[in-house]
């Protein structure tokens, strides 16, 4: 699929990604408590970025501590950024940005678009939910957040033109597997992983379930990495 990123889903809604320079980016890091993440993954010693979709326990999960650790950039809607640093993150490290907005960095861009959730942080409302659009020179990303579907998928699609999308379809607080098929058609990627499944009790969507949907109804192909795979190559 692609040589220039290494991209490794690390449980739930977690992914660390490697960029063609070498720059290593996480997203939605809830590692340490999570009980699908790897143990070799739950206390990363390095990191130059962190991404995050909105601001529920299960996708802030250990960013703040992993931020203290690394130095690394923490970047998230206005709101959340916010909310971050009254609970220690460093102002030098939050970056923030709202809905539509892209930032660049060294081999990368990021540009956050809407989710249809909910969002808040330490019992305080975190801005709006959203996905990130991670963007490399031959390789586009689309981490769906945690989302029902909505009409917007099928403009994302269309504007962004992902090649890979990471889609919700645990169930109970996020789409299921019928839904999440739904709009892997109307984003029309070539691929697609499934999240936030499998780590609790009730998220009891099934990725099985997800890939014959997706694949009946659309041309995307469903790839389901183990935790901690490698995955793109």
């Amino acid at each position: 699929m692609n040589n220039s990123v290494n991209a490794y889903w690390l449980g739930h809604s977690a992914f660390k990604m490697e960029s063609p320079e070498g720059n290593i980016i996480y997203i939605d890091p809830f590692l340490k408590n999570n009980p699908t993440t790897p143990d070799e993954f739950k206390s990363p010693s390095e990191a130059d970025y962190i991404l995050l979709t909105h601001g529920h326990e299960d996708h802030v999960g250990d960013t703040i501590e992993i931020a203290k650790r690394t130095g690394c950039d923490v970047v998230s809607i206005v709101e959340l950024s916010g909310l971050l640093k009254k609970h220690g993150l460093s102002e030098d490290q939050a970056v923030e940005f709202n809905k539509g907005g892209t930032i660049e960095f060294d081999d990368f861009s990021v540009t956050l678009v809407s989710a249809n959730h909910s969002s808040s942080f330490g019992g305080e409302y975190a801005g709006d939910p959203g996905g990130l659009v991670v963007e490399f020179d031959d390789f586009t990303f689309y981490h769906l957040g945690d989302t029902n579907i909505f009409a917007d998928l099928e403009l994302y699609g269309e504007l962004y033109e992902p090649d890979l999308i990471a889609v919700p379809m645990g169930d109970h607080y996020t789409m299921g597997p019928a839904e999440a098929a739904w709009a892997c058609e109307m984003i029309d990627a070539a691929y697609a992983v499934p999240i936030h499944y499998g780590t609790f009790p009730v998220l009891t969507g099934s990725p099985k379930d997800f890939k014959e949907l997706t694949e009946e109804s659309s041309d995307t192909e469903v790839l389901i990495p183990e935790a901690g795979e490698n995955f793109l190559k």
